[in-house]
């Protein structure tokens, strides 16, 4: 969607999804849904809206029988509202984006368990080898050079 035009388009049809779904669609079923993104087609005759549901997941089972229910009729309020020619045939689809969330929260969350048990591990560790690795000059050398002057 690099062309202005059909952003502008997609960000409509999400404000008037959005206030239908507040405002005149009451079906029992509907959750308590966010719209969280509106792809539209080049030629703009499909538009995919992406939405997500708070709760459980018969939650949102029932929020996108719902959605597929009311698809008509806020078709018909997106090309009433919109002015065009042809609306736009509307796809409803679950985002994925929570479930992402969660599954990276859950990895970070065994990443800094085992950063803790390294840490653990760490505090009554000693060097395997010397203290001060490092080579340094004996002093015996030191002697014997100032006794040969």
């Amino acid at each position: 969607m690099t062309n202005p035009r059909i952003r502008k388009i997609a960000d409509r049809i999400q404000v008037i999804v959005a206030q239908m779904l507040e405002r005149r669609i009451k079906d029992p079923r509907l959750g308590f849904v966010t719209l969280t993104d509106v792809r539209v087609t080049g030629d703009s005759q499909q538009a995919t809206i992406f939405y997500t549901v708070l709760g459980e997941d018969t939650d949102l089972a029932n929020t996108a029988a719902a959605l597929e229910s009311a698809k008509g009729l806020i078709r018909s309020e997106v090309a009433k509202q919109l002015g065009m020619r042809h609306a736009p045939s509307l796809t409803f689809v679950p985002d994925a984006i929570p479930e992402a969330a969660r599954h990276l929260d859950e990895v970070l969350a065994l990443a800094k368990a085992s950063d803790a048990e390294v840490e653990a591990a760490r505090a009554g560790a000693a060097y395997a080898g010397e203290p001060d690795p490092y080579k340094k000059p004996r002093e015996d050398d030191d002697l014997e050079d100032d006794e040969d002057e």
